[in-house]
């Protein structure tokens, strides 16, 4: 009944976040937004919403404290991420049990943005007002190393350490000194980085397969860039996830439905909910969809995969208004 109670405690504290939730409302209060953009198309078909779902390594960018339940000896994953304006997203991902589990995961993550080209200009005194200063090319990029470990058969915790950065290029920049009263142009990298830190727990209730999840994202101290200072995209987040297969009593062997819900708080703009449901049969092929709440351009996300011999393709189509349409794939091997 203890168990019970605490699902039920869950379950209303999240309807109450999505009867509060405010109307979408960007108030730009952190940098580094790359942050908050994920490649694996598992959780993108999902709209997410996996911070209460054992993923194996891709756990480490949702909730690295899942990982303490990790089934197989070494996870891997590769993914690629089309995202909008031609920005693109990889990640890599891996999770290895050590001694069987007994001694917790241990796990590494590594993504990549590439922002394309763009032409540079500078303020010049023509009849245009700037001249083009040729391409460049700014870039993103984290790395990070996690552990995770089960404490009991039902409650496990995990944290992972980041590195990082973005590189915005050069420009050439009118630097003047006040006390001679010259001038002169100096050319600066644009470049910035620094440590986050993510935290998480994971608690099966024993109550069917209804589980909860806590974690914490991109926790860190102000980043310096040029004259002006900003924080990472912390975020808070609280879900729950369970196979509605489990109030099926005939039938249900080789079908799986399961349905997830994470309320989020993040630093930038106001909360929002995010619903993932997942179909599988036979272990073999999986069909998702998601909805993602108090969004300006998204809404609703698709995905799809199949797996075999612990290989699995997975990807997902996520609808992006005006930008179009954002996709991810990727590749995972288990053993």
């Amino acid at each position: 009944m203890k168990n019970i109670r605490i699902a039920l405690t869950m379950v209303l504290c999240l309807g109450m976040g999505i009867l509060h939730a405010e109307d979408y409302k960007k108030i730009a209060q952190t940098g580094f937004q790359f942050l908050s953009v994920r490649s694996d198309a598992r959780a993108n078909g999902m709209a997410g919403a996996l911070n209460a779902v054992e993923c194996g390594s891709a756990a480490i960018y949702y909730n690295p404290a899942t990982l303490g339940f990790m089934q197989s000896t070494m996870d891997m994953t590769a993914s690629y991420n089309t995202w909008i304006a031609g920005i693109k997203h990889n990640s890599f991902t891996g999770a290895f049990n050590i001694a069987g589990g007994r001694f917790g995961a241990v796990a590494i993550s590594v993504s990549s943005v590439d922002y394309g080209e763009i032409e540079g200009t500078e303020f010049w005194g023509n009849d245009q007002g700037y001249i083009e200063t040729g391409l460049i090319y700014p870039t993103a990029m984290q790395a990070g190393i996690g552990y995770a470990k089960s404490l009991s058969t039902k409650f496990s915790v995990g944290g992972q350490i980041r590195w990082v950065g973005q590189d915005l290029g050069s420009s050439n920049v009118l630097v003047e000194d006040l006390q001679t009263g010259t001038s002169e142009v100096v050319t600066r990298d644009h470049i910035a980085n620094a440590l986050a830190f993510d935290f998480g727990t994971y608690f099966k209730t024993g109550w069917k397969s209804f589980v909860f999840g806590m974690s914490v994202r991109n926790f860190s101290g102000e980043v310096m860039f040029e004259e002006e200072s900003f924080q990472l995209p912390l975020t808070f987040t609280m879900g729950v996830s369970m196979d509605l297969m489990d109030f099926v009593e005939n039938g249900a062997e080789n079908h799986s439905l399961l349905l997830s819900v994470d309320a989020s708080h993040p630093r930038s703009y106001p909360e929002y909910i995010d619903l993932g449901l997942e179909y599988k049969f036979m272990n073999v092929f999986f069909a998702r969809v998601g909805y993602m709440g108090n969004r300006d351009e998204r809404g609703l996300t698709f995905g799809s995969g199949v797996e075999v011999a612990g290989i699995s393709i997975d990807y997902s189509y996520t609808p992006f208004g005006v930008f179009n349409n954002a996709q991810s794939f990727t590749l995972r091997y288990s053993f």
